[in-house]
């Protein structure tokens, strides 16, 4: 199945509705490097209808490591990864020993291939220290990454596409997206003996490290 854009690109200044203020759109958010691709030239093959997998971590694991990704069906997939952070959603707590992964798992992820990494939790990287290894080594090779999924419980292990498409904004490196994955019935029904209460809420972050 082909995917066709048919999404103008939005960017500082433009007028779509005569009569109404053009947008004002600047990097302040954005996590591009000068040489990095922003929102407006991601390729849709690498955030719509990818084949994905599930690893599911769980509550106990605050520390996400390479051996979560051993022998796993990773390339040319989206790696969701489900922590059940999600249940912290809009409290203080889920800004405060959220999960999230290391560099040699970053960088296995990377060398096997993996097309996008998403993960239900309030970032990916440890953000004590503030140098995003998990962040450089994905967007720096071209991986989406995408935070603060939800409902991850309700998916099957694999057998399932993942979409999380942004708005086609120039000179935005992050921007909130509209998650899903399309679940075939009988996965589907399968994986609803374990669900959980639905619960919603997503960004997602696609560019390259951002500058020093």
């Amino acid at each position: 199945m082909a995917l066709t854009d048919l999404s103008h690109t939005v960017e500082d200044g433009l007028v779509t509705y005569r009569g109404l203020p053009a947008p004002i759109i600047c990097d302040y958010l954005s996590r591009e490097a000068a040489d990095g691709a922003d929102l407006s030239e991601l390729s849709l093959s690498v955030l719509a209808e990818i084949p994905a997998t599930l690893v599911r971590v769980g509550k106990a694991v605050p520390i996400i490591d390479e051996s979560w990704f051993d022998e796993r069906d990773i390339a040319g997939r989206a790696v969701l990864i489900q922590t059940d952070w999600s249940r912290h959603w809009n409290t203080e707590a889920y800004y405060e020993g959220h999960p999230y992964l290391t560099a040699p798992a970053a960088i296995v992820l990377r060398d096997q291939g993996a097309r996008l990494v998403g993960i239900d939790s309030y970032n990916i990287d440890d953000v004590e220290d503030g140098t995003r290894p998990v962040h450089t080594a994905l967007l720096g090779a071209g991986i989406p990454i995408v935070e603060h999924l939800c409902n991850l419980d309700r998916l099957p292990p694999d057998g399932f596409k993942f979409s999380a498409v942004p708005v086609k904004v120039k000179g935005f490196g992050t921007f909130p997206v509209r998650a899903y994955a399309a679940v075939p019935e009988l996965r589907a029904r399968h994986a609803r003996r374990s669900m959980a209460y639905p619960r919603y809420a997503l960004r997602v972050a696609t560019t390259r490290p951002a500058r020093h």
